[in-house]
C-alpha cells in the first residue's frame, strides 16, 4: 500500500506538517527537495508535483496532490479523526482557531515567500533590500498581532492545537529568536513549551539542531 509523501527541507515550512503527523502517528516518507532558492534543478523537480514549487507539498496515498499548510491541517485532522490539534466543529475555541490559522498562513507565512528572495518580486536590484526590509517590518506588525491574541503556555492557555506548531516553527525564523523573545515573550513561551513536547522533540531536533 502506498505511503503519504511529505516533501519538504530542514528548517522550512514542511516542519509544520511533518510535527503534526508526528503528533498523529501517521507513517509517511519524507522526501527532501534541496535548496530552491539556490538550486533551480531542485526547484524544477518540485514544480513537476508542485507549479508554486513550494514546501510543505504532500503527495496522498492515492497519488493526488495537497498543498498549502492550512488544507493539510485539517486534512490530518479528518483522516485521523482527533480534535488534538483542530478544535472541533461547535466548540468554542473553533472560530478564534480558524481566524489566527488563516492569519498566519495568508498574512505571516507570505512574508517569507516574497523576501526570502526579493530577486523574483523585484527586477530593480537597487531596490531589493528596501522592500525585503519593508516587508520584514510589516511581519513584525503582525507578529505584535499575533501576540496579542496568545495565552501561555499554549495559544488557547491550557489548550494545545495546530497553532502553537505553526507558532514554534515560524518563532524560529526572521526577525530572529532575539527579536522574539525582547517583542513578544508570549509567542516565545508558547515556543519553549511546544519544544518541551517529549512527541515532538525529534522533530524540532532534526529540524533545527542548533536551535
Amino acid at each position: 500500500m502506498a505511503t503519504l509523501k511529505l516533501y519538504g527541507e530542514p528548517g522550512w515550512g514542511s516542519v509544520i506538517i511533518e510535527a503534526q503527523l508526528a503528533w498523529y502517528d501517521m507513517p509517511f516518507d519524507l522526501e527532501p527537495v534541496g535548496d530552491l532558492f539556490s538550486d533551480p534543478e531542485a526547484r524544477s523537480r518540485l514544480e513537476r508535483i508542485n507549479p508554486l514549487g513550494q514546501v510543505p507539498t504532500m503527495v496522498l496515498p492515492d497519488g493526488s496532490v495537497m498543498t498549502e499548510s492550512a488544507a493539510m491541517t485539517f486534512w490530518l485532522a479528518e483522516q485521523t479523526g482527533s480534535t488534538d490539534l483542530v478544535p472541533e466543529p461547535g466548540s468554542a475555541l473553533r472560530a478564534r482557531f480558524l481566524r489566527w490559522l488563516i492569519f498566519i498562513t495568508s498574512n505571516i507565512y507570505p512574508t517569507y515567500t516574497y523576501a526570502d528572495l526579493p530577486s523574483r518580486f523585484v527586477p530593480q536590484e537597487d531596490a531589493r533590500d528596501g522592500f525585503a526590509a519593508a516587508v520584514g517590518d510589516y511581519a513584525k506588525r503582525l507578529y505584535g498581532q499575533l501576540a496579542e491574541e496568545a495565552s501561555a503556555p499554549w495559544f488557547f492557555a491550557d489548550r494545545f492545537s495546530a497553532l502553537d506548531i505553526y507558532i514554534c516553527t515560524l518563532t524560529h525564523w526572521r526577525p530572529g529568536r532575539r527579536w522574539f523573545r525582547e517583542n513578544t515573550p508570549g509567542l516565545t513561551a508558547i515556543m519553549q513549551a511546544t519544544k518541551a513536547l517529549p512527541k515532538l522533540a525529534p522533530v524540532w531536533n532534526r529540524n533545527f539542531p542548533d536551535s
